[in-house]
């Protein structure tokens, strides 16, 4: 059975850093590309990083970031543990919210630059950990 638990949330001061994990389960995340969401109340639940695992041999990885976390955030694997993480350097106030990882539907086929992520696209998601960023 797919399952995706989050951890590593907490409060932080700006300027501060957080690492988030995302441990997937019922799936092998070097088949399945996988992205990091967040949701503040009261908007929209905002993509904010993919790494992805692409469909055919001469495929090439590729990594998507938000404008607003470009620079800041990195997103990485570990496929031993079947995690994928995301480093958040620099914090924000209105980087708060809580934060998601989730399951692309379907694999990409071929090299493939992400504009921007739909959460319509994705089939698996996680409970959930929660970041504040505040003093």
């Amino acid at each position: 059975q797919v399952q995706l638990v989050e951890s590593g949330g907490g409060l932080v001061q700006p300027g501060g850093s957080l690492r988030l994990s995302c441990v997937a389960s019922g799936f092998n995340i070097e088949f399945d590309s996988v992205a990091w969401f967040r949701q503040a109340p009261g908007r929209e639940r905002e993509g904010v990083a993919l790494r992805s695992s692409p469909a055919g041999s001469r495929a090439v990885a590729t990594t998507y970031y938000s404008d607003s976390v470009k620079g800041r955030f990195t997103i990485s694997r570990d496929n031993a543990k079947n995690t994928v993480y995301l480093q958040m350097n620099s914090l924000k106030p209105e980087d708060t919210g809580v934060y998601y990882c989730a399951r692309e539907r379907s694999p990409r086929w071929g090299t493939y630059y992400y504009k921007s992520l739909d959460p319509a696209d994705f089939d698996a998601w996680g409970q959930g950990t929660q970041v504040t960023v505040s003093s």
